[in-house]
C-alpha cells in the first residue's frame, strides 16, 4: 500500500490541509468519523458561516487572544485576503459586512462546506469514514494511523486536525488531545473561550431575547482594578445572562473566575456623553411631563428594558415626570451609561464557540506546523493552543494553519 499523507479530521482545517497537500502533488487520504465533512462549519455564524475577517495580517494577529505571535508565519503565507480569494476562485462569491466580517453571498454555511468538498474531490483526495484510535510512530516518525474498524493506513505524514471539545455533537470530542499526548506532547488544559456568560443578576431573564445593537460593553477586573475589554457592537440577553458577539469576545479575557471579581458595564447610549444624554432626558421629560415615569421612556429604550432600568434607577414607576428631581435624573443617567452585570460563571464548555488550550505551540514549528517531537506529525486548527475573538478570526486560524501543514507535509 502506498504511503499517503493522512489527514485526521474533516473540519475546515483538515479540509484545507488535505486540499493544499494534494495541490502540491501528494496522495492524500482524509479520515472523518462523521457521516459528512464540516459539521461544525455548518453551524458557524448562526448557519451563515463567518468565513474570515477582511483585514491585514497585523490586524488579524491583534485579534488572536492566545499565542498570536506563533501565527505570524502561517498568516503571512495564507492571509485573510488569500482566504477570500480561495473561496471566490472556488465558485463561492463572498461579501463583507459590519466589522469586516466576511460571509458567503448566499448566507449559507452549507455552500462554504460544499465548495471545500468540491475542491477535495476535484484534486483526488480520498475521503473515508473512519474513527481513528491511534497514531503510531516508529523511530521518532509518524508511521501509520489505526482505526476502530481494524484498518491500518501507513503514512508518509499525518496531519491532526480534530478540533477541540466545543460542540461535541459535531465530532469535536477531544480525540486529538489524546493522540498528541500519547506521542509525547504537552496539552494545555482545554477550557471554554468565546462562551456565553451567566450573571449573578436574575433580571436578565426578563429581557430574554432582547438584542442590543450599537451599545458599548466594558469588562472590568475589580480585583486588579483595570479594564480588560471594551467594544462597541451587539449583545443579547438570555434566560441565564448574556451572549452575543461582544460578550463572547469579552469572555476570552476572563481568567480565573472568582465571585464578584468581573463586572460587565453596558453603555446603552454610547453616542452621547453624560451632558448630552442629560439634555436628551430633559427634552423627553418636558414632552411627557404629565405622565407617569414608567410611560416616559418609550422613545429612549427598548420595551423590555424599561421596567428593568426603572427599578435600577430607584425612581418610583408612578412618579410624575414633572416631579422628578435632578438627583433622580442623575441616578437614571448613571444606569443608562453603565448598566451593571456581575459575572457568575460560564455556560458549559460544550456551548463554547471555540476551545482555548490544546497542543502546546512551543512544541510545534510555527513555520511548518510540524511537531518538534515527532517528525512527520503536523497540527492544524483548534487542536492547537490558539484562539481569537469572534468575527471570522478563528476560522482564519484553521485555514492558515491547515494551508501550511498541507503544503509542508507535501513538500517534505
Amino acid at each position: 500500500m502506498n504511503e499517503k499523507i493522512i489527514v485526521v479530521g474533516g473540519g475546515p482545517a483538515g479540509m484545507m490541509a488535505a486540499h493544499t497537500a494534494a495541490l502540491y502533488g501528494a496522495e492524500v487520504l482524509l479520515l472523518e468519523k462523521n457521516s459528512r465533512l464540516g459539521r461544525k462549519l455548518l453551524i458557524t455564524g448562526k448557519g451563515r458561516c463567518n468565513i474570515t475577517n477582511h483585514c491585514d495580517v497585523n490586524t488579524f494577529i491583534q485579534n488572536i487572544t492566545t499565542n498570536g505571535r506563533f501565527l505570524y508565519g502561517a498568516a503571512s503565507r495564507f492571509s485573510p485576503e488569500d482566504a477570500i480569494a480561495y473561496f471566490e476562485n472556488s465558485g463561492l462569491p463572498v461579501k463583507t459586512e459590519r466589522g469586516n466580517r466576511v460571509f458567503p453571498q448566499s448566507d449559507r454555511a452549507y455552500d462554504v462546506e460544499a465548495a471545500m468538498e468540491r475542491n477535495l474531490r476535484a484534486c483526488g483526495v480520498e475521503i473515508k469514514r473512519e474513527t481513528v484510535t491511534e497514531i503510531a510512530a516508529e523511530d521518532g516518525r509518524a508511521a501509520k494511523v489505526v482505526c476502530e474498524s481494524g484498518a491500518e493506513y501507513p503514512a508518509k505524514a499525518v496531519i491532526l486536525a480534530t478540533g477541540g471539545v466545543s460542540y461535541p455533537l459535531t465530532g469535536s470530542t477531544g480525540d486529538g488531545y489524546r493522540f498528541a499526548k500519547e506521542l509525547g506532547h504537552h496539552i494545555i488544559p482545554p477550557k471554554a473561550s468565546l462562551i456565553p456568560i451567566v450573571t449573578e443578576e436574575e433580571w436578565c431573564k426578563k429581557a430574554q431575547g432582547l438584542s442590543l445593537k450599537n451599545v458599548r460593553l466594558t469588562l472590568v477586573d475589580r480585583k486588579e482594578e483595570k479594564v480588560l475589554y471594551e467594544e462597541l457592537g451587539e449583545m443579547l440577553f438570555t434566560h441565564f445572562g448574556v451572549s452575543g458577539p461582544m460578550v463572547l469576545s469579552a469572555s476570552a479575557h476572563i481568567r480565573g473566575l472568582e465571585p464578584h471579581r468581573y463586572q460587565l458595564l453596558i453603555d446603552l447610549k454610547p453616542g452621547l456623553d453624560e451632558q448630552q444624554l442629560d439634555a436628551r432626558l430633559l427634552r423627553d421629560f418636558k414632552e411627557n411631563q404629565n405622565k407617569d415615569f414608567s410611560n416616559s421612556l418609550g422613545a429612549l429604550l427598548p420595551r423590555k428594558l424599561i421596567p428593568i432600568v426603572i427599578r435600577l434607577s430607584g425612581i418610583p414607576f408612578d412618579q410624575k415626570v414633572n416631579q422628578i428631581t435632578r438627583e433622580m435624573r442623575l441616578k437614571l443617567l448613571n444606569v443608562l451609561k453603565g448598566l451593571r452585570l456581575t459575572v457568575k460563571e460560564f455556560r458549559p464548555v460544550e456551548e463554547a464557540i471555540v476551545t482555548s488550550g490544546g497542543v502546546d505551540v512551543k512544541e510545534v514549528n510555527p513555520k511548518t506546523m510540524e511537531s518538534k517531537l515527532v517528525s512527520g506529525l503536523y497540527f492544524a486548527g483548534e487542536l492547537l493552543d490558539l484562539d481569537a475573538y469572534t468575527g471570522g478570526f478563528n476560522l482564519q486560524i484553521a485555514f492558515s494553519t491547515g494551508y501550511v501543514a498541507g503544503m509542508e507535509s507535501a513538500l517534505s
